[in-house]
């Protein structure tokens, strides 16, 4: 038997976004979980929701535990609060799934299908969705001062082709940025031409530095409407784009979805803001992206994840784990990309690996010429750090 005992939430001021979730059994063994955005609603959720639930359940059991936890009623086609509570109970479930059994969860998940996934660098600086409890500013520029030799948003705006040279000398082979986030305050229906070159200019200086030795993803971040959407597309297209990521205002429109995908000639990827295998479901079978993304923190966790995954397998499209947000869904969706079948990157923000998702857990892995590598450790191989657990601005909330 492997009965939940104790179920914790630790958050801080520092982090506003983050929560982590500790599940405790009564066989001494403690799983980690964590998720993103609305953390003290997510926190309330898992105390007042779902703890009297799990209390006395069998930890094993994950995926009828699972079931419930995302009931009709309290489900998404987006990453609700609700959904991302059960995502950071289900992650500590698999966590402790590992240590129980002793193996990493990417073998716990059913095993591994390659041993390093290549990761990409999200262009983000080191404050990137660490601190602001809104929206992340749109527009940092030349005219801001670097922190740091990894303030990348910085960085892109002012020469992307360096950035890109040295991302390569560091044996990254792709890179992530979005150069035209800030024009879409002024309109999302409309993008002018001046407007566009502009959105333009750094994959051209990236590609003027270093040809095409480097894969560039464009990140829209759901900000678009349709028509700007497919100029931007249309902008891109002679620069070799890897995917244009999220470029609809409602990236659950699979119909608006699939006729830009029929109107362009760069893959489109998506999304990192749906919920659930149904709705990625009817993504694919409306032929609506060519990459799917997945924030196992956001979907429904790592049961949901591996259910997305295999539907990337069965309509043959590459998967790539999402992460610009918190270290432990860094980790999952590590273990994600090393069990499924079509992976071909994990996420990573540079920026925030080398600073502060340091400060947070003991254990993270490094990237190491491009790629992050599987370790033995059993579960997610982490734990929350001492560090952090003596923060004097330390939230903790524990149901028994």
């Amino acid at each position: 038997m492997a009965l939940i005992k104790n179920v914790k939430t630790t958050r801080v001021k520092r982090y506003p976004n983050l929560i982590w979730v500790q599940i405790e059994t009564d066989d001494g063994l403690v799983g980690l979980g964590e998720s993103f955005r609305s953390a003290s609603a997510v926190e309330a959720t898992i105390h007042d929701e779902f703890a009297a639930y799990l209390i006395g359940q069998e930890a094993r059991h994950i995926q009828a535990l699972s079931n419930h936890l995302s009931k009709p009623y309290l489900g998404f086609n987006a990453a609700g609060v609700e959904t991302r509570a059960a995502s950071a109970v289900d992650i500590a479930l698999w966590d402790l799934a590992g240590k129980r059994a002793g193996v990493p969860v990417f073998e716990a998940l059913g095993g591994a299908s390659r041993l390093a996934v290549d990761v990409y660098n999200t262009c983000a600086g080191y404050n990137f969705n660490s601190s602001a409890v809104g929206n992340k500013r749109r527009d940092i520029g030349k005219d801001d001062v670097a922190s740091g030799p990894y303030d990348d948003q910085i960085a892109f705006m002012r020469d992307a082709g360096e950035l890109a040279a040295g991302l390569l000398d560091e044996g990254y082979k792709a890179m992530k940025i979005w150069p035209f986030d800030v024009f879409a305050s002024k309109n999302r229906h409309r993008i002018s031409r001046g407007d566009l070159k502009a959105g333009l200019a750094p994959f051209e200086k990236v590609r003027k530095a270093v040809g095409d030795r480097i894969d560039v993803m464009c990140e829209l971040h759901s900000l678009w409407g349709g028509q700007a959407a497919e100029s931007i597309c249309r902008g891109l297209e002679e620069f070799g784009v890897a995917w244009v990521e999220d470029p609809l205002h409602k990236m659950d429109d699979n119909f608006e979805l699939a006729m830009l995908r029929s109107r362009i000639d760069v893959p489109l990827c998506g999304s990192e803001t749906l919920a659930g295998a149904a709705s990625y479901k009817d993504m694919l079978s409306a032929s609506a992206v060519d990459f799917v993304m997945v924030d196992v923190a956001w979907c429904g966790g790592l049961s949901e994840a591996r259910k997305i995954a295999a539907l990337a397998e069965v309509f043959n499209k590459p998967l790539a784990p999402h992460d610009c947000t918190g270290p432990v869904t860094l980790v999952a969706g590590m273990h994600l990309a090393l069990h499924a079948p079509t992976a071909i990157y994990q996420e990573v923000v540079r920026a925030s690996m080398a600073t502060w998702y340091r400060d947070l857990i003991d254990g993270l892995p490094e990237v190491k010429h491009g790629m992050l590598h599987a370790g033995s450790e059993p579960g997610l191989g982490i734990t929350l750090s001492e560090g952090l657990l003596q923060r004097d601005d330390l939230i903790v909330r524990e149901s028994v």
